[in-house]
């Protein structure tokens, strides 16, 4: 992983992406009604990121159910949890799934995606060298 790789990741051109278009309180009812009682993240300026991993790699991450994809936001719009203030950036954990073309699910919490963001491939390393703190 190198800083140029990083710096591509975030600031390079990818694949533009059609998230929810809508108003934010329908986005947050339709994943409340697919999936109740989860916590979920309202983001924007999104990017998707596709991990470029071995053979072996997907297999075990499918073994586990989940996919080889992570989501980087670059602004978080509303927490249901209070976990993220207004305004920070998130990187999530590894996705269990991609649905109606605007909810990335992680184990813990579904990330809303609102308006349009872009999705890039990436290595394990370059997405998961983003921590907060």
């Amino acid at each position: 992983m190198t800083l140029e790789e990083v710096s591509q990741l975030l600031c390079g051109a990818g694949e533009e992406v059609v998230g929810w278009a809508g108003s934010q309180e329908d986005l947050i009812s339709l994943a409340a009604t697919a999936f109740p009682g989860k916590a979920f993240c309202v983001v924007k300026q999104w990017i998707l990121i596709d991990l470029t991993v071995t053979q072996v790699e997907r297999e075990k991450l499918a073994s586990l159910g989940l996919l080889p994809m992570t989501l980087f936001a670059h602004e978080v719009v509303l927490d249901s949890k209070g976990r993220f203030q207004s305004g920070m950036w998130v990187r999530s954990n590894f996705g269990k799934s991609f649905t109606e073309g605007c909810m990335f699910e992680t184990k813990s919490t579904v990330y809303l995606l609102w308006g349009s963001g872009l999705r890039k491939e990436a290595s394990v390393g370059a997405a998961f060298s983003m921590k907060a703190g």
